[in-house]
């Protein structure tokens, strides 16, 4: 029988092109245009979370261009795959945002789908925003064959008067317009600047909180996360990525090889040290699971406070992710952390990460702090217990005021995010109160919704040092001000929110990790008794599944 072997045994596609009975494969390749000496190398999936309803993404075309002539480069076949990116900023303060997190598990199926039917040899991953990084080092861990992340980068700040902004600021101006401290043309005017070009918000929300957790995990080349949208500097860490996976196929690294339990912990460090956002507590413990590791909140809580806080970035700060990138970005954190960490550890260009940092310049010791001089003994995350919250809730501690670290205030109860909103552009907060904003949880919501317009209604109404919030849902990355969320067991599962009355006097210190109300536990079970049978918001379609599968926010909101 003739032979028909166009590919070596060891790569995974050979299984796609070999032999007499893929024929009708090979056709299509030629019918694609594909020359028969092609067949041979390897193939290299290039998946592309390009979005034209995401400006996080909206450039992404571009960059796939980069990666796909640097595999070509290297000897490899690319083909561009697209899955889909929601942006959480056309989500927030409606139903849409339900939609948000669930969508994390979506695009790693997608990825994990395709990548396995197709027999992919290597991956290089393009994505830059909040579930879409996540996603993607979940889907890589998963799948493990070898793989490269580039996220998208930054976008540039906005500069308005000569003062640098980010994005969510805008939503802040709105209080101040509804106070009457900026008039409506003001307002307008801010509006057109705001969101400057392409990238991920310029501060350390959760989208680039999880790109800079991607380059200290060793899975995007150097300077990546810093790297702006758009800059040369990234086009050419896009173009050496496609180089590099084609090595990585040749050498079968693949990404259980680099990211250890020793590698994870080192990067959810860095990522704390640099004022991490509390959704970092639904990622990491869902990346360790496919990667077989373990990463519980709680574990994160006690990394965060034994991890200096280096550099204090919007909201937590002043400092942009421009500053944060120009003081020497992840590699300046590494190579701060280098007498207190393991650094010898093996990242996707073949080097350490102690060696990638040794070519770093540190250009700004007030962005960028050395251990000795950190803004904070503790990283940005804070994880709290007590009789509300008995598996755990979060803050982002870097955010909080000092006067606000402890806290004693009536709870004042809603049912939903828009309820509050609307309550507090009303004038009925009043100093000291406890917002509590539940059915907001991964179950209950569904989705497990952000809190950043009540948030943010809470700064621009002036209430951020005077008022807490606490809730069963998550948080923007922009959230500043004493706002607690993924409290566990959330409502739909009668965790002791549920049974929360307008006058509870709640108690919060962060200090202490304590969340508790001045309530008796008999009270508290009495209360919950009496409570009606949780039912399901969404009856049909992706959401219900979600919400009847997903795990408590504790446990990562995983898919069961």
């Amino acid at each position: 029988m003739e032979d028909f072997s166009y590919k070596d045994d060891r790569y995974r596609s050979s299984v796609v092109v070999n032999g007499i009975s893929m024929a009708g494969p090979r056709a299509h390749f030629r019918g694609m245009g594909l020359l028969n000496e092609e067949l041979s190398k390897p193939f290299i999936g290039v998946i592309n979370t390009h979005n034209e309803m995401h400006p996080g993404h909206v450039h992404l075309d571009k960059m796939a261009e980069q990666v796909k002539a640097g595999v070509l480069e290297a000897g490899g076949l690319p083909f561009e795959v697209n899955t889909i990116s929601i942006c959480d900023g056309f989500t927030q303060g409606h139903v849409g945002m339900c939609s948000v997190l669930p969508s994390r598990e979506v695009i790693a199926d997608s990825i994990e789908v395709y990548a396995n039917a197709h027999r992919l040899d290597g991956l290089v991953l393009l994505g830059g925003c909040d579930k879409i990084v996540p996603a993607m080092l979940m889907a890589m861990l998963r799948i493990n064959i070898p793989a490269i992340l580039v996220t998208g980068g930054p976008m540039m700040p906005a500069v308005y008067q000569g003062k640098s902004y980010a994005t969510y600021e805008l939503k802040e101006m709105a209080g101040k317009l509804a106070k009457g401290e900026i008039s409506k043309e003001e307002y307008e005017q801010m509006e057109g600047i705001m969101s400057p070009g392409p990238g991920s918000c310029a501060m350390m929300g959760t989208a680039n909180s999880m790109s800079v957790a991607a380059e200290a995990m060793g899975l995007t080349l150097p300077g990546c996360a810093g790297a702006h949208a758009v800059s040369g500097k990234k086009k050419r860490i896009a173009r050496q990525s496609g180089i590099e996976i084609v090595r990585l196929v040749e050498k079968q690294i693949c990404p259980r090889d680099i990211v250890s339990q020793e590698m994870l912990e080192l990067s959810a460090r860095v990522c704390v040290s640099v004022g991490g956002s509390t959704n970092i507590t639904l990622h990491y413990p869902a990346i360790a699971k496919e990667g077989k590791l373990h990463m519980t909140v709680k574990e994160l809580g006690l990394l965060s406070k034994t991890t200096p806080y280096l550099a204090k970035i919007k909201p937590s700060g002043i400092h942009t992710m421009l500053d944060f990138d120009e003081a020497g970005g992840v590699g300046a954190v590494l190579k701060a952390f280098s007498e207190m960490v393991n650094l010898d550890l093996i990242t996707v260009n073949g080097k350490t990460h102690r060696q990638n940092a040794e070519s770093v310049q540190v250009w700004n010791q007030e962005i960028i702090r050395p251990v000795i001089n950190a803004y904070a003994k503790e990283g940005s995350i804070a994880v709290l217990h007590g009789n509300l919250a008995p598996k755990g809730c979060v803050v982002k501690q870097s955010a909080v005021v000092a006067q606000m670290r402890n806290h004693r205030g009536p709870a004042r109860c809603f049912e939903c995010e828009e309820d509050a909103v609307t309550a507090i552009y009303s004038g009925m907060i009043k100093a000291g109160d406890v917002i509590v904003i539940r059915n907001e949880g991964p179950q209950g919501g569904p989705g497990m919704r952000e809190m950043l317009t009540a948030t943010a209604a809470l700064v621009g109404m002036g209430y951020s040092e005077t008022v807490a919030l606490i809730t069963d849902g998550r948080f923007s990355g922009a959230t500043r001000g004493p706002c607690i969320g993924h409290i566990s067991p959330e409502t739909s599962q009668r965790g002791p929110i549920a049974a929360l009355k307008d006058g509870d006097m709640i108690h919060i210190d962060i200090d202490e990790g304590i969340l508790s109300v001045e309530l008796s536990k008999k009270e508290i079970q009495e209360r919950l008794e009496r409570l009606p049978e949780f039912q399901y918001k969404v009856k049909e379609g992706y959401l219900y599944r979600y919400a009847r599968d997903v795990s408590s926010a504790d446990e990562g909101a995983i898919l069961k």
